[in-house]
């Protein structure tokens, strides 16, 4: 058992069924739980298969008495809140011959699952807001950004009140962090400007 517990990798027994029996604490440490707390879960809920015929075969081979080892891709949720994807193996135990079969479960870890969607774009805007979002985040007052734009006061002012509008600020402080968070204003790079107008 002492040895169970010192394996890095995340292991499991299961009953045929996939039900956990018994896990170690690298296995616990994925769902941020303790070994006991996984007791009854369902592996496959747990590690979701990529293919579900992955999971129709191991089945088969178990009905048939196989002893084989059977790998199925996985990914999951961690408790950590990244995505991981691994490889998880079903090795069939049992103390004898005709004993009552169980699973020893492996998971070994891949890496961590790409955002297929990645980060979402920037809203647009256009050539003429992002002069004024670029001048207004550099600290420059209205009339300089109206001179600058060869817009009016006026002009300058309708342009930040659509975009405050659209982005939910307040003042052109928060119009400006907004445009930071949002990724319209490239972080890091002075002066300020714009990832791309339409």
């Amino acid at each position: 058992m002492l040895l169970f517990d010192r394996i890095p990798m995340p292991v499991a027994v299961c009953d045929v069924y996939g039900s956990v029996l018994l896990a170690n604490p690298a296995m616990a440490a994925e769902w941020g739980a303790t070994p006991g707390s996984l007791r009854g879960r369902d592996v496959l809920e747990l590690f979701r298969p990529q293919e579900a015929t992955q999971v129709e075969r191991i089945a088969q081979a178990l009905r048939l008495r196989h002893r084989s080892r059977y790998p199925v891709s996985v990914r999951w949720d961690a408790a950590d809140g990244v995505r991981r994807h691994g490889e998880l193996t079903a090795d069939p135990v049992s103390d004898g011959p005709d004993g009552t079969t169980a699973l020893l479960v492996l998971v070994q870890v891949l890496g961590e699952c790409p955002d297929p969607a990645g980060p979402p774009a920037p809203p647009p805007v256009s050539a003429a807001e992002a002069r004024i979002l670029e001048l207004v985040a550099s600290g420059a007052t209205t009339a300089r950004t109206a001179r600058e734009t060869a817009l009016s006061v006026d002009g300058v002012n309708y342009h930040l009140r659509r975009m405050s509008t659209r982005w939910g600020a307040a003042n052109r402080t928060e119009l400006v962090a907004r445009a930071y968070t949002l990724g319209v204003l490239k972080p890091g790079v002075w002066p300020p400007r714009v990832t791309s107008a339409e």
